[in-house]
């Protein structure tokens, strides 16, 4: 297992993840971003809908090895 973090950010404000979280391999790494998205997503104030958001997987030497964008759902538009 290897230890990764797992930022989120919009372009002018963070969420940085200081520990980080243990990933077994290529796979699991989206996985645990779209964990972090998704908890990331719930907590952002009312009106942000995540549109514009990502995550930003590092490695411990700091190297970017992903990025996933929050998964933003559309609204429907009453006809």
């Amino acid at each position: 297992m290897t230890r990764y973090r797992f930022h989120c950010t919009n372009g002018s404000e963070c969420i940085l993840d200081a520990e980080g979280s243990l990933v077994h391999g290529p796979a699991a790494l989206g996985r645990r971003a779209r964990q972090v998205a998704a908890a990331a997503l719930a907590s952002l104030g009312p009106g942000d809908d995540g549109a514009g958001w990502r995550v930003s997987v590092h490695d411990l030497a700091g190297r970017q090895v992903w990025v996933e964008p929050f998964a933003v759902q559309e609204t429907a538009l009453a006809a």
